[in-house]
């Protein structure tokens, strides 16, 4: 069970990581990955770009349920819920 909700985990990390980079490719503009990274942080709206990372957890979530591999959901879920945690708190400071 323990290892089933890793794997979950694992796989909304890298899920949120992959959609990362796939919104700031897409809204960087042209620019390189680490460019837009940096720019976000100064502009204010890095946590705006993590949460549109995280759209691929829902597409990860949604295949496990279907493939009734419900504690993999649940790592996933989870995962999206810490970065939901990281992004408030990013904001507020």
């Amino acid at each position: 069970m323990k290892k089933e909700i890793f794997i979950g985990m694992l796989v909304g990390c890298a899920a949120n990581i992959i959609g990362l980079i796939l919104a700031a490719t897409l809204l960087g503009g042209g620019d390189d990955f680490t460019t837009v990274i940096k720019s976000a942080a100064l502009e204010g709206f890095l946590g705006k770009l993590i949460s549109l990372g995280a759209i691929l957890n829902l597409g990860a979530f949604f295949i496990f349920i279907k493939k009734k591999q419900d504690y993999r959901a649940r790592g996933v879920l989870l995962i999206t819920v810490c970065i939901a945690v990281f992004t408030f708190v990013f904001k507020l400071f």
